[in-house]
């Protein structure tokens, strides 16, 4: 089976062709570190992990990239704002980062470089830029010249007419065309800068990604990833940059993430309706999260909802308990294999252009029919196939970066949420569980039901034994 991705560059879906049989490379657009995450920047790592994921269970050798974003205009002014170094914003929400993401699983990339420590490669490339006519300096900027760059907009499908139409445009006396972007922006006073040939300064947010991608992959690689934010301007002008200098083609694909959408409306700061990752956490486990955003393709805008996360939260709580009593039934008295016509079909389905809830509803089959033989456990054989299920679950969730917490691990941190949902804790069950032991000593049994069946409807199970009566979580 081959893998077809579908290609922002041309529009199409095409069959992955690496430019080397050694290495594939792989470039994704990471955060700017000045806030904390929120769940579009879940998405866009939880979307480009899965395809890394893939990738090498597929058997290619792959370099992943992945960077920070630590200098910028907004980094600055919330340096300013909190009277702090800059330097400082950027430590801070490159830990943030890491506390916020550390969760969903995701791996590690190869080399995750910050723009800072890469200073002098773009330069060397504004210089080349300069050189071919390709860039001028003005006032102490540094710009790139579109005209002089034919194939501009060819990200985008846009005439440059129409981009300049719809794009935020700073305005400013200093460029030749009002869409020339920035390379080099001189430095202002209190502003952090860097020596160069036209004077002190930093660089402009587009030139970064350029000089660390062909740093760490070569003048030209294989994939480019980001959320369809970026493809005007930040991808079309790191094509016009990368390209203008050394003459070859960027990147092979270019793959973009859709949207997160909360009430039908684009997710954005302007608009108010961030949803943070540390908020969600307090109610939803981040295996749920990380389902619900597999749930959608990667391509199609994905509506945020509470009850979508919570109905993902079920799911999870499906699939781990299943996978509990499977462990315990099965004692590890089989050996564990994947089951080939679930292999094949998962497989098929994420070749299709990383069609993750078609792979999913694989998954489900093998779940369903997991609950089925749980539940008769009489049959030859059961408990070989239950084996057999379980480990095809987990191998093949494992492609997707699911069911890698141990199960009480898990239960824990869902007794957590769902308890701070309801606003209970474990001294206000452990009331109640006392007031339905002094119901039944006193024969008030229409009572007892009653507390039980309450703290039923909030989730809250019981469980009556000789030791006394202890309670779980039962979505």
């Amino acid at each position: 089976m081959t893998l077809q991705l579908t290609n922002s560059l041309t529009r199409r879906l095409e069959p992955f062709e690496p430019l080397r049989k050694d290495r594939v490379g792989i470039y994704v657009c990471g955060v700017t570190v000045y806030d904390d995450c929120h769940i579009g920047h879940a998405r866009a790592a939880v979307v480009f992990d899965t395809l890394v994921r893939y990738l090498r269970f597929k058997g290619y050798p792959l370099t992943y990239v992945r960077n920070f974003t630590d200098i910028d205009d907004k980094i600055i002014q919330r340096a300013q704002k909190e009277g702090v170094e800059w330097s400082e914003i950027g430590r801070r929400y490159v830990e943030a980062y890491y506390r916020d993401m550390g969760p969903l699983n995701l791996l590690k990339p190869d080399v995750e470089p910050k723009a800072t420590n890469h200073i002098p490669e773009m330069i060397r490339l504004v210089e080349t830029l300069v050189a071919k006519g390709l860039a001028y300096e003005s006032g102490g900027d540094v710009y790139f010249a579109i005209d002089k760059f034919p194939s501009y907009g060819k990200l985008s499908g846009k005439r440059t007419e129409d981009l300049l139409a719809g794009a935020r445009v700073e305005p400013t006396d200093l460029k030749r065309h009002p869409l020339d972007f920035a390379l080099w922006k001189g430095s202002k006073p209190g502003e952090p800068s860097w020596p160069s040939p036209w004077g002190p300064g930093r660089p402009g947010w587009h030139l970064e990604c350029s000089a660390m991608s062909m740093k760490y992959l070569g003048e030209s690689f294989d994939l480019h990833g980001g959320g369809l934010d970026l493809i005007f301007p930040h991808h079309e002008n790191e094509i016009a940059q990368s390209e203008g200098a050394t003459g070859r083609p960027f990147v092979r694909m270019f793959l973009h993430n859709g949207f997160v959408n909360i009430r039908e409306e684009k997710m954005s700061k302007s608009v108010g309706n961030i949803v943070g990752l540390k908020d969600i956490y307090k109610v939803y486990t981040p295996e749920a999260l990380r389902l619900y955003l597999l749930s959608a393709h990667y391509r199609s805008p994905l509506d945020y909802s509470d009850e979508s996360l919570r109905q993902s939260e079920q799911r999870t709580f499906r699939i781990y308990s299943l996978l509990r009593k499977v462990a315990a039934y099965t004692a590890g008295e089989h050996e564990p294999y994947v089951l080939p016509e679930a292999a094949r079909r998962f497989e098929e389905a994420m070749d299709g252009d990383l069609n993750s809830p078609a792979a999913l509803a694989v998954l489900s089959e093998a779940l369903d029919e997991m609950g089925s033989l749980l539940q008769e456990k009489r049959h030859a054989g059961t408990a070989g196939h239950l084996t057999a299920l379980g480990h095809t679950l987990l191998h093949l969730g494992g492609v997707l970066g699911l069911f890698a917490t141990a199960p009480v691990a898990y239960i824990e941190r869902l007794t957590r949420n769902h308890l701070h949902r309801l606003g209970l804790n474990e001294t206000m069950i452990r009331e109640q569980i006392d007031l339905r032991a002094a119901a039944r000593s006193a024969k008030d049994w229409s009572q007892a039901d009653a507390i039980r069946t309450s703290l039923l409807g909030q989730g809250i199970a019981l469980e009556d034994s000789r030791e006394g009566t202890s309670w779980r979580v039962e979505l």
